[in-house]
C-alpha cells in the first residue's frame, strides 16, 4: 500500500466528492481491502455528519463505532459555511491535530483510510490554515473531483497547477458525469482534462464516474495499491 490516508479533495462544493468518496470505499472493500472512509469537518450539520452517513449508505453498511464516537467527522457545526466560520459561530477554532490524531486512530485499525475534505482546496479551516496546507503538511497523496459544469474548466485547472506547485502527489482526477447541463460541454471537458492530464501530469489517473457507476474499476484499485 502506498499510504495509508489518502485526501479526497473537490474543485468546489457540490461536485460529487462524496459519492466518489463512497463509491471508491465501496469498490476497495470488494476487493477485500479493509477501508473506512472519514470526514474532515462537516457543516450545516447536526449530529452524526450528513456525509458519512452517506458513505456508509453506498458502502452498504450501518454506522460504526467511529461513526458515533465522532472519530470518523471530530468536528460538526449546524451553521453551512466556510469550516472556519461554522466553528467562529460555535465559539471554537478548528484543531488540525485533533483530526490528525482521528486519522491516526483509524490508520491502526484499517488498511486504507479515505479522508473526504470540505468545498475546495482553498477553503479556511483557521486563520491561519487552508485545507490545501494541511494536505501539504501531512503529505497525504490526493485525488481531485471534477465536473463538468459551467467554470469547471478554470476551476479544475487552477486546482491542479495549485498541487503541481506546492509539490504534492495527485493519485487522480476523478470526472463526474452528474448534474452536467450540457452535452456538448461534458464531452468537450472531459476531452480536454483528458489530454491537459496525459500531457502534465502522465503518472496520474484519469478516472470517469457517472453516479453510482464506477468506470474502469481496475483503475480505481491501481489508485491506491
Amino acid at each position: 500500500m502506498k499510504s495509508k490516508t489518502i485526501f479526497i479533495t473537490a474543485i468546489d462544493t457540490s461536485v460529487g466528492k462524496t459519492y466518489y468518496t463512497g463509491l471508491l470505499a465501496k469498490y476497495l472493500k470488494s476487493q477485500g481491502i479493509n477501508v473506512i472512509t472519514q470526514k474532515f469537518v462537516q457543516t450545516g450539520c447536526d449530529g452524526i455528519s450528513d456525509d458519512i452517513i452517506e458513505h456508509r449508505r453506498l458502502m452498504g453498511e450501518s454506522l460504526n463505532e467511529f461513526d458515533k464516537d465522532g472519530t470518523t467527522c471530530p468536528y460538526v457545526f449546524k451553521y453551512p459555511a466556510s469550516p472556519h466560520l461554522a466553528a467562529e459561530l460555535e465559539g471554537k477554532i478548528i484543531d488540525t491535530e485533533i483530526i490528525f490524531n482521528s486519522t491516526k486512530k483509524l490508520e491502526e485499525s484499517f488498511d486504507l483510510v479515505l479522508l473526504e475534505g470540505a468545498g475546495g482546496l482553498m477553503v479556511p479551516i483557521n486563520e491561519n490554515t487552508t485545507i490545501l496546507d494541511y494536505i501539504e503538511e501531512k503529505r497525504y497523496p490526493l485525488i481531485l473531483v471534477t465536473n463538468a459544469k459551467l467554470g469547471s474548466i478554470n476551476h479544475t485547472l487552477l486546482s491542479i497547477e495549485t498541487i503541481r506547485y506546492r509539490n504534492m502527489k495527485l493519485l487522480a482526477l476523478a470526472f463526474n458525469y452528474f448534474n452536467s447541463e450540457s452535452e456538448l460541454i461534458l464531452e468537450n471537458s472531459k476531452k480536454l482534462f483528458r489530454n491537459y492530464m496525459k500531457v502534465n501530469f502522465p503518472s496520474s489517473l484519469f478516472i470517469e464516474f457517472k453516479g453510482e457507476i464506477v468506470e474502469d474499476e481496475n483503475q480505481l484499485l491501481k489508485t491506491v495499491l
